[in-house]
């Protein structure tokens, strides 16, 4: 507690009288000094009683600070009026709470006694009546998709609250909620008692998978009471880019420091957390008086709050769906990112977690090893180093580059260029890697954007990393995509953007955001390239990927990490383009299929 400083003011005009002016400051100084019985002591009420209503008015308002300034004293014979300044700090931040008081004096045996009545606390304060703040957060702004719409998903909230009037002991019932909760005692003390009694308090609004771990702890709560609801708060589609929501309880509150507030929620992630003030808004606070009943009799003090604004971002309802749809039928682990080529405006972000399968992978940011889905960058720098589609290449079942030796189920025939790339065959493109030096597979790579700097964009997003080669070995390994070959889904589906559009973009997720264009491919091998990727999914390795309409472009890549594997389709149809990951415990996947399935569902 910090004590203010009581400004004593003088008193005039009292002649040989004996003055009041002590009596009133002595109390205002006990009073701010919250030395409560002393105070009540310089009062006409019974033993107690003042000292108890002092005290219970700085707890009604679940103040922090207190200062008392006299203003002046009038003085007539055996009475006295004098007058002061009260500024309240609130327990909320910004919130102090200034008004102008008085109370009577009068002389009886030589001493001065304060004329105790509830309007000594406060002038409109009257008989039976207390003090009360109401906060009230409004709710939490949503995260929009590109039309408007919330991404956020109704789902179920349990909210945990008291009826302060009914408990037998707050002070009981506020440890008890902060033991199982991890919040501060005090403070939830302090919102108990300055709630209004009779009104359902909410305490915290949890989450299902918060309520079941606290659930236990919740049971020994004295007059707890918990309430089923639904929100748009805890659930949302394209949540690897809205993020995750935390509740009053969240611990990151407590790390940085937040006063525990009811209503209270938090970004933890995503979009969530980069905009979390502007969704959040402000509190409405208001200082009110209530009967002995809780009926609310006047609003003493008001401070609006602000709503929350909402965040739109580029993201497509109509491909979303098509995402989760095609994910719904995944009994593993998927991931469907998918930009718009022309702009580089992110249209979907979804994945799927199946019971037992791998955990999901974080498409905007995980560094994952794309395997031959990355020749896709590969042979623009081959076709560039003068490969053509017609070069003949063999498919071995093994080359051995500087001492490393790479395998493929390979014929062992020579073949044209594009059928390799068609069957997806490392070996030939080991082979070809002999053919290209490491400033010329560089500059490719510089070229489609990979390496860029993210960091302004509003989540953790990562746009790959291919170290330059230090050696020859290292040089077919990257051609493959391995070695020290690092790719995060949303990359390579920028990847294939660049492909589609002629040119890199840098990845957009908010409405409006400024498009910085990188440069143009090399128009020499961006037609060739292309047609390599149609051959792939009419009828090559990514074939699973066709549907009729408007032709599908692609390459796939299958990748062994420890336990997993990892199948990649990368490709784009029309002015999408989209990476698609299935994961599991054994080879038998196919991402291709999986885009096959989006594309359907999506009817482009």
């Amino acid at each position: 507690m910090v004590i203010g400083v009581l400004v004593i003011g003088l008193a005039t005009g009292f002649g040989s009288e004996l003055s009041a002016e002590p009596t009133a400051q002595a109390f205002l100084l006990d009073w701010q000094q919250q030395h409560y019985a002393a105070a009540g002591a310089l009062t006409s009420a019974a033993p107690g009683a003042a000292a108890a209503d002092l005290k219970g008015a700085f707890a009604q308002l679940d103040a922090t600070q207190l200062f008392l300034t006299i203003d002046s004293i009038t003085q007539h014979g055996s009475t006295a009026e004098a007058s002061y300044t009260a500024s309240v700090d609130l327990a909320e931040e910004g919130r102090v709470w200034t008004y102008r008081g008085q109370f009577g004096l009068n002389q009886s045996g030589g001493t001065w006694k304060v004329q105790w009545a509830p309007s000594v606390v406060y002038p409109a304060l009257g008989q039976g009546q207390r003090l009360a703040v109401l906060t009230q957060f409004p709710d939490r702004a949503s995260v929009l998709d590109a039309e408007g719409q919330p991404l956020q998903i109704p789902s179920r909230v349990y909210v945990v609250g008291v009826m302060p009037a009914t408990l037998a002991d707050p002070a009981a019932t506020a440890e008890r909620f902060a033991k199982a909760t991890g919040l501060d005692a005090g403070q939830v003390l302090g919102q108990i008692t300055a709630a209004p009694p009779n009104q359902f308090l909410k305490l915290a609004s949890l989450d299902p998978a918060s309520y079941s771990a606290l659930r236990s702890g919740l049971r020994d709560v004295p007059g707890l009471a918990v309430r089923r609801d639904r929100a748009r708060l805890f659930q949302a589609e394209a949540t690897g880019l809205v993020g995750q929501v935390g509740n009053e309880t969240d611990s990151v509150l407590r790390n940085e420091g937040v006063f525990y507030l009811p209503g209270t929620t938090v970004g933890l992630s995503g979009l969530e957390q980069r905009y979390q003030r502007q969704l959040l808004g402000t509190p409405t606070t208001e200082v009110v008086a209530v009967t002995s009943a809780g009926r609310q009799v006047g609003v003493l003090a008001r401070w609006p709050g602000v709503p929350g604004t909402p965040v739109r971002t580029t993201i497509s309802s109509k491909v979303q769906s098509a995402a989760l749809a095609a994910l719904g039928g995944v009994s593993g682990s998927g991931e469907i990112i998918a930009v718009q080529a022309s702009t580089g405006e992110v249209l979907a972000v979804a994945q799927q977690h199946g019971s037992g399968s791998p955990a999901a992978v974080d498409a905007l940011n995980a560094r994952l090893t794309p395997g031959t889905a990355f020749t896709i960058v590969s042979a623009a720098a081959l076709l560039g180093a003068g490969v053509t589609t017609g070069t003949p290449i063999s498919c071995e079942n093994s080359f051995t580059v500087g001492g490393q030796t790479f395998t493929s189920d390979g014929t062992g025939s020579a073949r044209p260029f594009s059928d390799d790339f068609a069957d997806d065959c490392g070996t030939a493109f080991a082979g070809l890697s002999e053919r290209l030096t490491a400033s010329q597979f560089d500059q490719v790579v510089k070229g489609f954007g990979i390496g860029a700097d993210w960091d302004s964009l509003p989540v953790p997003a990562f746009s790959g990393s291919v170290p330059s080669a230090a050696g020859v070995a290292d040089l077919a390994a990257e051609t493959i995509g391995q070695g020290n070959v690092q790719m995060s889904p949303l990359a390579m589906a920028m990847v294939a953007a660049a492909v589609d559009s002629g040119s890199w973009h840098t990845p957009q997720f908010i409405v409006g955001s400024a498009d910085p264009s990188g440069t143009a491919l090399n128009p020499s091998y961006t037609t060739e390239l292309r047609s390599l990727m149609r051959g792939a999914v009419r009828s090559g390795a990514a074939q699973a990927a066709n549907r009729p309409g408007a032709p599908v472009y692609g390459q796939v890549g299958l990748v062994h990490t420890g336990s997993t594997w990892t199948s990649w389709f990368v490709g784009y149809r029309g002015d999408i383009a989209f990476t698609v990951i299935e994961s599991g415990k054994t080879a038998q996947l196919s991402a291709a299929s999986l885009a096959g399935a989006f594309l359907s569902v999506l009817g482009r």
